[in-house]
Protein backbone atom coordinates (compact mmCIF):
# COMPACT_ATOMS: atom_id res chain seq x y z
CA UNK A 1 0.00 0.00 0.00
CA UNK A 2 1.38 3.52 -1.27
CA UNK A 3 1.27 6.35 1.36
CA UNK A 4 0.96 10.01 0.93
CA UNK A 5 4.30 11.75 0.88
CA UNK A 6 5.03 13.31 4.56
CA UNK A 7 5.94 16.87 4.66
CA UNK A 8 8.12 18.48 7.99
CA UNK A 9 4.86 20.39 9.43
CA UNK A 10 2.49 23.00 8.21
CA UNK A 11 2.71 26.82 8.69
CA UNK A 12 0.33 29.68 8.39
CA UNK A 13 0.39 31.40 4.73
CA UNK A 14 -2.57 34.00 5.68
CA UNK A 15 -4.98 35.34 8.12
CA UNK A 16 -8.61 37.04 8.05
CA UNK A 17 -11.64 37.70 9.83
CA UNK A 18 -15.14 38.78 9.60
CA UNK A 19 -17.16 41.06 12.36
CA UNK A 20 -21.13 42.63 11.53
CA UNK A 21 -21.18 46.60 11.04
CA UNK A 22 -23.59 46.31 13.84
CA UNK A 23 -21.74 47.71 17.25
CA UNK A 24 -23.86 47.28 20.74
CA UNK A 25 -22.24 48.76 23.43
CA UNK A 26 -23.11 48.65 27.18
CA UNK A 27 -25.10 51.50 27.54
CA UNK A 28 -27.30 49.86 24.82
CA UNK A 29 -27.44 46.64 26.88
CA UNK A 30 -28.62 49.30 30.02
CA UNK A 31 -31.93 49.79 28.01
CA UNK A 32 -32.74 46.40 28.40
CA UNK A 33 -31.21 44.61 31.20
CA UNK A 34 -30.06 45.69 35.15
CA UNK A 35 -26.34 46.98 34.12
CA UNK A 36 -24.20 49.54 33.50
CA UNK A 37 -20.50 50.15 31.45
CA UNK A 38 -19.12 50.09 35.09
CA UNK A 39 -19.91 46.98 36.11
CA UNK A 40 -19.82 45.19 32.36
CA UNK A 41 -15.47 46.82 32.20
CA UNK A 42 -15.18 45.32 35.44
CA UNK A 43 -16.28 41.93 35.21
CA UNK A 44 -15.36 41.13 31.92
CA UNK A 45 -13.59 44.00 30.48
CA UNK A 46 -15.56 44.39 27.18
CA UNK A 47 -17.08 48.30 25.88
CA UNK A 48 -18.47 47.07 22.71
CA UNK A 49 -19.42 44.27 20.86
CA UNK A 50 -20.80 43.52 16.98
CA UNK A 51 -23.81 41.88 16.59
CA UNK A 52 -24.88 40.39 13.20
CA UNK A 53 -28.53 41.00 12.18
CA UNK A 54 -31.04 38.13 11.20
CA UNK A 55 -30.40 37.51 7.67
CA UNK A 56 -26.71 37.39 7.87
CA UNK A 57 -25.51 33.71 8.43
CA UNK A 58 -22.66 31.94 9.93
CA UNK A 59 -21.33 30.60 6.57
CA UNK A 60 -21.63 33.89 5.16
CA UNK A 61 -19.35 35.12 8.03
CA UNK A 62 -17.28 32.63 7.34
CA UNK A 63 -16.47 32.97 4.15
CA UNK A 64 -15.98 36.92 4.29
CA UNK A 65 -13.39 35.33 6.40
CA UNK A 66 -11.43 32.93 4.67
CA UNK A 67 -11.80 34.97 1.60
CA UNK A 68 -9.17 37.52 3.34
CA UNK A 69 -7.15 34.58 4.67
CA UNK A 70 -6.49 33.83 0.78
CA UNK A 71 -5.96 37.06 -0.45
CA UNK A 72 -3.40 37.70 2.38
CA UNK A 73 -1.73 34.50 1.72
CA UNK A 74 -1.81 35.06 -2.32
CA UNK A 75 -2.83 31.78 -3.05
CA UNK A 76 -5.78 31.06 -5.23
CA UNK A 77 -9.42 28.94 -3.65
CA UNK A 78 -8.30 25.68 -6.27
CA UNK A 79 -4.83 25.22 -4.64
CA UNK A 80 -7.81 24.50 -1.19
CA UNK A 81 -7.48 20.71 -0.47
CA UNK A 82 -9.53 20.85 2.76
CA UNK A 83 -12.24 23.24 4.42
CA UNK A 84 -12.28 23.08 8.52
CA UNK A 85 -14.92 25.37 9.90
CA UNK A 86 -14.65 25.49 13.80
CA UNK A 87 -17.93 26.40 15.39
CA UNK A 88 -20.65 25.46 17.98
CA UNK A 89 -23.43 27.79 17.07
CA UNK A 90 -25.16 26.12 13.62
CA UNK A 91 -28.92 26.92 13.90
CA UNK A 92 -29.11 23.10 12.80
CA UNK A 93 -26.30 20.08 12.60
CA UNK A 94 -27.11 19.44 9.04
CA UNK A 95 -26.17 20.53 6.61
CA UNK A 96 -22.50 21.61 8.18
CA UNK A 97 -20.84 25.21 7.14
CA UNK A 98 -17.62 23.80 5.83
CA UNK A 99 -19.45 22.71 2.87
CA UNK A 100 -21.13 25.55 1.98
CA UNK A 101 -17.96 27.81 3.00
CA UNK A 102 -15.38 25.41 0.78
CA UNK A 103 -18.31 26.35 -2.51
CA UNK A 104 -18.29 30.22 -1.50
CA UNK A 105 -14.44 30.60 -1.20
CA UNK A 106 -14.02 28.77 -4.78
CA UNK A 107 -12.78 25.45 -3.55
CA UNK A 108 -15.49 23.16 -5.21
CA UNK A 109 -15.14 19.57 -4.59
CA UNK A 110 -12.66 19.59 -1.56
CA UNK A 111 -13.10 17.56 1.88
CA UNK A 112 -14.97 19.85 4.37
CA UNK A 113 -16.03 18.91 7.65
CA UNK A 114 -17.11 21.21 10.84
CA UNK A 115 -15.62 20.60 14.30
CA UNK A 116 -16.93 21.69 17.71
CA UNK A 117 -14.85 22.20 20.25
CA UNK A 118 -16.40 25.81 21.43
CA UNK A 119 -14.21 28.26 22.51
CA UNK A 120 -11.18 26.50 21.89
CA UNK A 121 -12.62 25.64 18.32
CA UNK A 122 -9.24 26.96 16.00
CA UNK A 123 -6.80 25.75 18.18
CA UNK A 124 -8.30 22.36 17.81
CA UNK A 125 -8.65 22.91 14.01
CA UNK A 126 -5.61 24.20 13.68
CA UNK A 127 -3.56 21.08 15.20
CA UNK A 128 -6.23 19.07 12.53
CA UNK A 129 -5.59 20.82 9.66
CA UNK A 130 -1.51 21.08 11.01
CA UNK A 131 -1.04 17.15 10.89
CA UNK A 132 -3.48 16.84 7.76
CA UNK A 133 -0.18 18.74 6.16
CA UNK A 134 2.23 17.11 7.73
CA UNK A 135 0.90 13.42 6.90
CA UNK A 136 0.56 14.02 3.22
CA UNK A 137 -3.51 14.06 3.72
CA UNK A 138 -3.80 17.85 1.83
CA UNK A 139 -1.34 20.41 1.13
CA UNK A 140 -3.51 23.28 1.95
CA UNK A 141 -5.71 23.79 4.53
CA UNK A 142 -8.51 26.50 5.28
CA UNK A 143 -8.81 26.49 9.24
CA UNK A 144 -11.86 29.16 9.97
CA UNK A 145 -13.74 29.58 13.88
CA UNK A 146 -17.04 30.92 12.77
CA UNK A 147 -19.90 31.74 15.22
CA UNK A 148 -23.24 33.57 15.57
CA UNK A 149 -23.56 33.58 19.23
CA UNK A 150 -26.32 35.99 18.95
CA UNK A 151 -28.74 33.50 18.22
CA UNK A 152 -28.25 31.33 21.50
CA UNK A 153 -28.01 34.45 23.89
CA UNK A 154 -31.05 35.29 26.18
CA UNK A 155 -30.52 38.90 25.82
CA UNK A 156 -32.65 39.31 29.36
CA UNK A 157 -29.93 37.32 31.04
CA UNK A 158 -27.04 40.10 31.93
CA UNK A 159 -25.18 37.45 33.25
CA UNK A 160 -24.36 36.05 29.84
CA UNK A 161 -26.15 39.00 26.87
CA UNK A 162 -22.96 41.44 27.83
CA UNK A 163 -20.11 39.03 26.72
CA UNK A 164 -20.94 36.84 23.53
CA UNK A 165 -20.82 38.54 20.03
CA UNK A 166 -20.87 37.33 16.38
CA UNK A 167 -17.84 36.97 14.00
CA UNK A 168 -15.61 34.81 11.86
CA UNK A 169 -11.72 34.35 11.83
CA UNK A 170 -9.56 32.49 9.74
CA UNK A 171 -6.30 30.95 8.78
CA UNK A 172 -4.78 29.37 5.56
CA UNK A 173 -2.12 26.39 6.64
CA UNK A 174 0.40 24.89 4.02
CA UNK A 175 3.51 23.13 3.65
CA UNK A 176 6.83 23.91 5.53
CA UNK A 177 8.98 21.33 3.75
CA UNK A 178 11.99 21.42 5.98
CA UNK A 179 12.23 21.68 9.90
CA UNK A 180 13.39 25.63 10.10
CA UNK A 181 9.89 26.31 7.62
CA UNK A 182 7.57 24.82 10.21
CA UNK A 183 5.37 27.68 11.93
CA UNK A 184 2.82 25.44 13.91
CA UNK A 185 3.67 23.71 16.96
CA UNK A 186 2.67 20.93 18.77
CA UNK A 187 -0.57 21.29 19.97
CA UNK A 188 -1.22 21.15 24.00
CA UNK A 189 -4.97 19.58 24.35
CA UNK A 190 -7.88 18.18 26.51
CA UNK A 191 -10.90 18.24 28.14
CA UNK A 192 -12.25 18.55 31.47
CA UNK A 193 -16.08 16.30 30.71
CA UNK A 194 -16.62 16.08 34.89
CA UNK A 195 -17.19 20.71 35.05
CA UNK A 196 -19.31 19.95 31.49
CA UNK A 197 -22.07 21.69 32.76
CA UNK A 198 -20.83 24.98 33.71
CA UNK A 199 -21.45 25.87 29.67
CA UNK A 200 -24.41 24.42 28.21
CA UNK A 201 -27.59 24.90 25.81
CA UNK A 202 -30.28 24.89 28.10
CA UNK A 203 -32.55 22.14 26.12
CA UNK A 204 -35.16 21.61 28.05
CA UNK A 205 -36.38 25.10 29.29
CA UNK A 206 -35.63 28.29 26.98
CA UNK A 207 -32.69 26.53 24.68
CA UNK A 208 -30.15 29.13 25.04
CA UNK A 209 -26.62 29.62 26.57
CA UNK A 210 -25.68 28.94 30.01
CA UNK A 211 -22.90 29.97 32.22
CA UNK A 212 -22.09 29.33 35.35
CA UNK A 213 -19.71 32.09 35.34
CA UNK A 214 -17.89 32.17 38.68
CA UNK A 215 -16.98 28.46 38.28
CA UNK A 216 -15.96 28.98 34.54
CA UNK A 217 -13.72 31.74 35.96
CA UNK A 218 -11.61 30.09 38.48
CA UNK A 219 -11.32 27.03 36.06
CA UNK A 220 -9.82 29.02 33.07
CA UNK A 221 -7.39 31.22 35.76
CA UNK A 222 -5.82 28.22 37.35
CA UNK A 223 -6.05 25.25 34.63
CA UNK A 224 -5.29 26.89 31.05
CA UNK A 225 -1.82 28.77 32.19
CA UNK A 226 -0.57 25.23 32.34
CA UNK A 227 -1.49 24.29 29.30
CA UNK A 228 0.16 27.14 27.77
CA UNK A 229 3.35 25.99 29.26
CA UNK A 230 2.93 22.68 27.88
CA UNK A 231 2.58 24.00 24.41
CA UNK A 232 5.41 26.55 24.45
CA UNK A 233 7.63 23.22 25.83
CA UNK A 234 6.63 20.69 23.31
CA UNK A 235 7.65 23.50 20.54
CA UNK A 236 10.81 23.22 22.23
CA UNK A 237 10.84 26.67 23.70
CA UNK A 238 10.72 28.87 26.44
CA UNK A 239 7.93 31.55 27.57
CA UNK A 240 11.04 33.89 27.08
CA UNK A 241 10.82 33.28 23.36
CA UNK A 242 7.17 34.12 23.10
CA UNK A 243 6.48 37.36 21.58
CA UNK A 244 2.86 37.83 21.89
CA UNK A 245 0.23 35.38 23.44
CA UNK A 246 -3.33 35.26 21.76
CA UNK A 247 -5.29 33.49 24.51
CA UNK A 248 -9.22 32.81 23.52
CA UNK A 249 -10.99 36.71 24.27
CA UNK A 250 -13.33 35.08 26.88
CA UNK A 251 -12.87 37.62 29.96
CA UNK A 252 -10.40 40.56 29.76
CA UNK A 253 -9.49 39.01 33.69
CA UNK A 254 -9.06 35.49 32.59
CA UNK A 255 -6.55 36.76 29.79
CA UNK A 256 -4.73 39.08 32.52
CA UNK A 257 -4.34 36.28 34.46
CA UNK A 258 -3.07 34.02 32.35
CA UNK A 259 -0.29 36.41 31.06
CA UNK A 260 0.82 37.16 34.72
CA UNK A 261 1.26 33.15 35.21
CA UNK A 262 3.34 32.87 32.15
CA UNK A 263 5.55 36.17 33.11
CA UNK A 264 5.90 34.69 36.43
CA UNK A 265 7.43 31.50 34.58
CA UNK A 266 9.78 33.29 32.10
CA UNK A 267 7.92 35.37 30.15
CA UNK A 268 8.84 38.39 29.08
CA UNK A 269 7.82 41.71 30.01
CA UNK A 270 7.05 42.79 26.62
CA UNK A 271 5.22 40.22 25.71
CA UNK A 272 2.16 41.39 23.98
CA UNK A 273 -1.06 40.68 25.16
CA UNK A 274 -4.13 40.12 23.24
CA UNK A 275 -7.07 42.20 23.97
CA UNK A 276 -9.68 42.06 21.32
CA UNK A 277 -12.40 41.69 23.85
CA UNK A 278 -12.43 45.22 24.79
CA UNK A 279 -14.14 45.97 21.24
CA UNK A 280 -15.50 42.75 19.84
CA UNK A 281 -16.79 40.60 22.41
CA UNK A 282 -16.49 37.03 23.24
CA UNK A 283 -17.18 35.41 19.69
CA UNK A 284 -16.31 31.94 20.76
CA UNK A 285 -13.81 30.03 18.27
CA UNK A 286 -13.54 33.28 16.09
CA UNK A 287 -12.06 35.08 18.66
CA UNK A 288 -8.12 34.07 18.38
CA UNK A 289 -8.08 33.93 14.63
CA UNK A 290 -9.68 37.07 14.96
CA UNK A 291 -7.45 38.96 17.55
CA UNK A 292 -4.69 37.72 15.70
CA UNK A 293 -5.89 39.84 12.23
CA UNK A 294 -6.68 42.73 13.96
CA UNK A 295 -3.48 43.17 16.02
CA UNK A 296 -1.47 42.38 13.07
CA UNK A 297 -3.53 45.49 11.18
CA UNK A 298 -2.74 47.72 14.14
CA UNK A 299 1.06 47.14 13.98
CA UNK A 300 0.99 45.12 17.32
CA UNK A 301 1.97 42.08 15.75
CA UNK A 302 4.59 41.46 12.76
CA UNK A 303 5.32 38.42 10.17
CA UNK A 304 7.75 36.38 11.91
CA UNK A 305 6.52 36.96 15.42
CA UNK A 306 6.35 33.98 17.73
CA UNK A 307 2.90 33.37 18.57
CA UNK A 308 1.70 31.85 21.88
CA UNK A 309 -2.56 30.16 20.78
CA UNK A 310 -4.34 28.68 23.70
CA UNK A 311 -8.14 28.59 23.78
CA UNK A 312 -10.59 27.25 25.98
CA UNK A 313 -14.37 26.70 26.82
CA UNK A 314 -17.00 24.69 26.56
CA UNK A 315 -16.82 21.00 26.82
CA UNK A 316 -14.73 21.97 28.47
CA UNK A 317 -12.24 21.60 26.02
CA UNK A 318 -9.13 23.32 25.95
CA UNK A 319 -5.91 23.28 23.48
CA UNK A 320 -2.53 25.39 22.96
CA UNK A 321 0.15 25.28 19.83
CA UNK A 322 2.82 28.10 19.07
CA UNK A 323 2.66 29.19 15.71
CA UNK A 324 4.76 31.92 13.95
CA UNK A 325 2.95 34.63 12.11
CA UNK A 326 2.89 34.50 8.44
Amino acid sequence: MRLAQPVAGARFLGIGSSQPSHVVTNADLEKRVETDDAWIRSRVGIAERRIADADTTLPQMAIEAGRAALADAGVDPSAIDAVVVATCTMPNPIPNAAAQVATGVGANGVAAFDLNAACAGFCYATAVGADMIRSGSARHVLVIGAEKLSDWVDWDDRSTCIIFADAAGAALLGPATTEDEVGVGPVAWGSAGDIASTIRILSESTNKLHQEGQSVFRWATTAIAPVALEAVDRAGLTPADIDVLIPHQANLRIVEAIAKKLRQKGAREDMVVADDIVHSGNTSSASIPMALDHMRAAGRVRSGDVLLLVGFGAGLSYAGQVVVCP
